[in-house]
C-alpha cells in the first residue's frame, strides 16, 4: 500500500509547482502582464494558495534568483570536482553554467534588467532585496578561483569582480542575436583569458602599491562594497 506524501513535501511540491508555472507565465506574457489569478488557474491551485507561497509576482521572481543561484552553485561545484581543471578553466566553467542554465530566459532577463537602474527597486539585481543572492554568487566565484596562488589584495576583490564581469556579459546576453548566443561564449571566453594573463602580471611585488592604488580607488567608489568572506578575509601574501 503506498503511502501518501507527507505535509511538508506536499507543501513544498505545491510550491515549486505554482513557481514554475509563474515562470513559464512570465515567460509567454511577460512578467507586467501575468496575474496571480492566472498563475494560480494555471498551477491548479486556489488563488489564495498562490498568494500564501509567494505574496507577490517581486516573490516569485526572487525565487527564480534563488533558483537560478543554487542551480549555479551546484553546476560549478561538479565540475570543479576532482580539482583537475586550471585556472582559466574554473573561470570558464562558472561563466559558461550560468549561461547555460539562463539559455531560454533571454527575454525574460531583458524584462529583470530594467530593474537595474532603480537600486530601490525590489526586483532590481544591484539592489537590498537581492543582496542575499548577490553574495551567495559571489560565493561561486570564489570557488571558481579557488586555492590560485594570489596576492590576498588581489584575492580579496577578484571574486566580487568576476561578479561584476559576470553581469556585464549577462546584459551583453540579453542582446545577442547571434544563433545560440555564440557570441556571448566568445565574449566569455577572450574576457576570461585576458582576466588570466593580467592577473598573472599584477601579482608582480612590484606592482603591490599599483594594486593597493586601484584597490583603495574602487572601494572608495564604492565599485566593491561587498564584505570579504572568511576565506578572503584570511588569505595569505605569497
Amino acid at each position: 500500500m503506498f503511502k501518501s506524501k507527507a505535509p511538508q513535501q506536499r507543501s513544498a511540491d505545491t510550491r515549486a509547482r505554482i513557481l514554475t508555472t509563474a515562470l513559464d507565465t512570465f515567460r509567454s506574457f511577460g512578467l507586467d502582464a501575468a496575474t496571480m489569478r492566472q498563475i494560480s488557474k494555471d498551477a491548479g491551485v486556489a488563488l489564495g494558495a498562490a498568494y500564501y507561497y509567494f505574496p507577490s509576482k517581486e516573490a516569485i521572481v526572487r525565487a527564480f534568483y534563488e533558483r537560478v543561484q543554487e542551480e549555479h552553485r551546484q553546476r560549478v561545484l561538479l565540475a570543479l570536482a576532482g580539482g583537475k581543471l586550471d585556472f582559466l578553466a574554473r573561470l570558464r566553467a562558472a561563466f559558461h553554467a550560468k549561461l547555460d542554465i539562463v539559455a531560454g530566459d533571454q527575454k525574460f532577463l531583458g524584462t529583470l534588467f530594467r530593474y537595474a537602474g532603480e537600486p530601490g527597486h525590489p526586483l532590481s539585481p544591484l539592489g537590498e532585496g537581492a543582496r542575499k543572492v548577490r553574495h551567495e554568487s559571489i560565493a561561486v566565484f570564489e570557488l571558481a578561483v579557488g586555492s590560485e596562488r594570489l596576492p590576498s589584495d588581489i584575492r580579496a576583490f577578484l571574486p566580487t569582480a568576476l561578479w561584476a564581469l559576470h553581469m556585464a556579459v549577462l546584459l551583453y546576453f540579453v542582446h545577442d542575436t547571434s544563433p545560440g548566443q555564440r557570441r556571448t561564449r566568445r565574449l566569455v571566453d577572450g574576457a576570461l583569458a585576458l582576466v588570466v594573463r593580467l592577473l598573472a602580471l599584477v601579482k608582480f611585488p612590484v606592482l603591490k602599491p599599483v594594486r593597493g592604488s586601484l584597490v583603495a580607488l574602487l572601494q572608495d567608489a564604492g565599485l566593491f562594497p561587498e564584505p570579504l568572506s572568511p576565506a578572503a578575509v584570511s588569505a595569505q601574501e605569497e
